[in-house]
């Protein structure tokens, strides 16, 4: 046996392993749990940490004023030092239309330890906090929710007794890049925290999306968000893995009206998303890069690299192999690009798109190394006080 027909074996075999072992991370049908309505509808806020939104506020803000909830619910925005008018913004649209109460408030410049979204939720859950609500919804300043978006979530969480549900926005998904990149990052978010573990008592996996989060107030409290994740980057993970550490339930699936109106309309926006907190994601951790590159290389590489050597040096098992892994891949791929309603055929690119991945995930390194550090709509944590430790 040849390196190539072994590598390519393993390749495979790899394939057929995530397929049937890694929690069907490839379905996409885990939409909102079961759920009924509560007879007394509990009291819920919305905070929306927001800095330098006003592009994309008009599309997002005015859909949660418009929240048909049956209980007392009002929207705390949080303007964190922003410098293009988003908390007037937020007054004018408020005023344009009738709906939820929306107070708007400036937590000034986060203290060492504190990234500046965490500093601005936590703000808006102190302010949240006088009117004692059941729940706090924290959900991104680009997400637009559906009228009912909000008594869904409550209903769902209030019938499965989950401390936490959060709901994986629906991206936007219009440019060539997008197109091309934007369902392959849910697909890898879904693989390495599958969502059906998120949601069992016996695993402890733990996720969150951090566009839509429904948080029982209590919970929060008792698990010291967001004090206890004051200093992660990647908060929504860090926040999921709080609740569920400390017995919490957590539920995470993919969202059917809650949708993103950020656009990424190049190359370079996209990279700069991935790259700004990949390397946190692998808890800056150099042994850790290093598997992820050969991991990434022979999962995703190998086929296509498989095939063409095979078929150039006649090696038919080479060939077949790695034929048989893109094909295994590809079809994993199919049912995200059906969800993003986007053409089959970009299947069989995945292995592009995952090397696109790769080198974000190695720029994002390098930008850690260099002081650059993860960032946040214009703030650099550098510092090891500043970054995530999500153990």
């Amino acid at each position: 046996m040849t390196v190539v027909t072994f590598v390519s074996a393993l390749s495979l075999a790899s394939w057929l392993w995530l397929l049937l072992a890694r929690g069907f991370f490839w379905r996409t049908d885990v939409g909102l749990p079961a759920r009924e309505e509560p007879g007394a509808w509990p009291s819920v806020c919305v905070v929306v940490p927001a800095r330098d939104e006003a592009a994309v506020l008009p599309g997002s803000l005015p859909s949660l004023l418009a929240q048909d909830y049956p209980g007392r619910a009002e929207v705390f925005l949080i303007d964190d030092g922003s410098t293009d008018g988003t908390g007037g913004l937020a007054c004018e649209l408020a005023r344009r239309q009738e709906g939820l109460p929306l107070t708007v408030a400036s937590p000034g410049e986060p203290p060492d330890g504190w990234t500046g979204k965490l500093w601005a939720v936590r703000h808006g859950i102190d302010l949240a906090r006088a009117h004692e609500p059941e729940y706090l919804l924290l959900t991104d300043a680009d997400i637009a929710h559906a009228p009912d978006s909000l008594r869904r979530l409550v209903a769902a969480a209030r019938t499965g007794g989950f401390d936490v549900v959060s709901q994986m926005a629906r991206l936007r998904v219009e440019s060539v890049w997008e197109r091309l990149v934007v369902p392959a990052f849910v697909y890898f978010f879904a693989q390495l925290y599958p969502f059906r573990w998120i949601g069992s008592r016996d695993t402890r996996t733990a996720a969150a999306a951090g566009g839509c989060v429904l948080l029982r107030a209590e919970t929060a409290e008792r698990a010291r968000i967001p004090e206890a994740i004051r200093h992660a980057v990647i908060d929504d993970v860090a926040l999921a893995r709080a609740v569920k550490g400390g017995g919490g339930r957590v539920w995470l699936g993919l969202a059917d009206r809650v949708d993103s109106v950020r656009p990424y309309p190049r190359l370079h926006d996209l990279w700069r998303m991935v790259a700004r907190s990949a390397y946190a994601q692998l808890r800056h951790n150099p042994l850790v890069l290093a598997a992820t590159v050969v991991g990434l290389a022979l999962v995703y590489l190998v086929p296509p690299v498989s095939v063409v050597v095979g078929a150039a040096t006649g090696s038919a098992a080479a060939a077949v192999l790695g034929g048989g892994a893109w094909l295994v891949m590809a079809g994993t791929y199919v049912p995200m690009l059906r969800y993003y309603r986007q053409p089959l055929w970009l299947a069989p690119l995945l292995p592009f798109t995952a090397f696109l991945y790769l080198l974000m995930t190695v720029d994002s390194a390098v930008r850690h190394y260099r002081g650059r550090g993860a960032a946040w709509k214009g703030r650099t944590y550098a510092r090891p006080d500043a970054l995530p430790d999500e153990g």
